[in-house]
Formats: structure tokens, C-alpha cells, sequence
């Protein structure tokens, strides 16, 4: 079984300076690291029976349209606001470098249905917080958040279980 936290790169100083990027690419580029995290993502995911994969852009989206693809189940986005093209939900998304907006369709998640959602990582938990929020207003009962990394010293999933107690958090590698 491949190493996953080996393959995740550190790049200094980007988006900006002082901050240590985790580059997932390599994960991806592998072909065996890359089904294994599928795998390991859709064994989560098959113990909450989701009806819908919810992924947050862009790179949670690599993931999660394979993680439906696996379940057999519906895909829906979640996109930074602007970038659809039909009528939305928006939601307040502020993150670590600026206050933005989350986006879905208002079609994207049918009332009362199971809904996992992928992220690549989480850091200071904010992005989950929002993506949690936006899939519950739209109708949907969010039974799970996975993402590849986790940032421990950002304390992101404390952040997630005290706004959201009732989503299990789950993630693949530890910082």
C-alpha cells in the first residue's frame, strides 16, 4: 500500500509568503495512490449510504466526481460564486486569504437526501463550515465531510464539530 503523506509535497511560501502549500498533484499522478485514496474515501462513504457526492472547488472535485462515480451516486458542486450559470444558493465562504462566497444550484441537492462532501484538505475548517451550510439550506442532511489532509495545528476539525457536531469528520492524512 502506497505511503500517501510521502507523496504530498511541500511548497514555501505559496499562495503567499509564509505559508507552506501541501501539493496534492502527486497523489493524483499516481495511479495506485490515487485509486487507493478512492478506495479509502468510498469505504468511509459506504458506511452513511450518501444519495450525493458534494465537492468544494476545484481540486475536492478531482475526488469526489470519483467517489460517485464509485457509488453509483449523484455529483453535485460547490463553486467559489460567479462561476454558474444557473440560479443559486450563495453562502458566505471566508477562507484563510480573503471572505468569499460558496455557490450551488438550486436543483443540486434534492430535500432530505444523503449527502457526503469531499474536500482535498482541511485547514482552518472554514470552507467545510460553509460547504456544511450551504448543502443543509439547500435541503440536504449532510452525513459526512471527507477530505485527503488535515492541517492538526490549524485546529479546522474542532472548528467543523462545534458549528456542525452532527457530521462525522473524516480524513486520510494527518499534518
Amino acid at each position: 500500500m502506497k505511503d500517501l503523506k510521502s507523496l504530498i509535497v511541500d511548497v514555501p511560501d505559496f499562495p503567499k509568503p509564509g505559508v507552506v502549500f501541501k501539493d496534492i498533484t502527486p497523489v493524483i499522478q499516481d495511479a495506485e495512490a490515487f485509486n487507493l485514496v478512492i478506495d479509502l474515501m468510498a469505504e468511509v462513504a459506504r458506511k452513511f449510504s450518501p444519495e450525493r457526492v458534494a465537492a468544494i472547488e476545484s481540486r475536492g472535485f478531482i475526488f469526489g466526481a470519483a467517489l460517485a462515480r464509485e457509488l453509483r451516486a449523484g455529483f453535485s458542486l460547490i463553486r467559489k460564486k460567479g462561476k454558474l450559470p444557473r440560479k443559486t444558493l450563495t453562502v458566505l465562504a471566508p477562507n484563510e486569504y480573503a471572505v468569499e462566497y460558496f455557490e450551488a444550484h438550486l436543483d443540486s441537492v434534492q430535500p432530505g437526501e444523503r449527502v457526503i462532501i469531499i474536500d482535498d484538505l482541511i485547514a482552518t475548517g472554514s470552507s467545510a463550515v460553509s460547504a456544511i451550510e450551504l448543502v443543509q439550506k439547500l435541503g440536504g442532511r449532510v452525513v459526512a465531510f471527507v477530505a485527503l489532509v488535515e492541517l492538526t495545528f490549524l485546529e479546522g476539525v474542532k472548528k467543523i464539530n462545534k458549528a456542525h457536531p452532527e457530521v462525522p469528520i473524516f480524513t486520510l492524512v494527518k499534518f
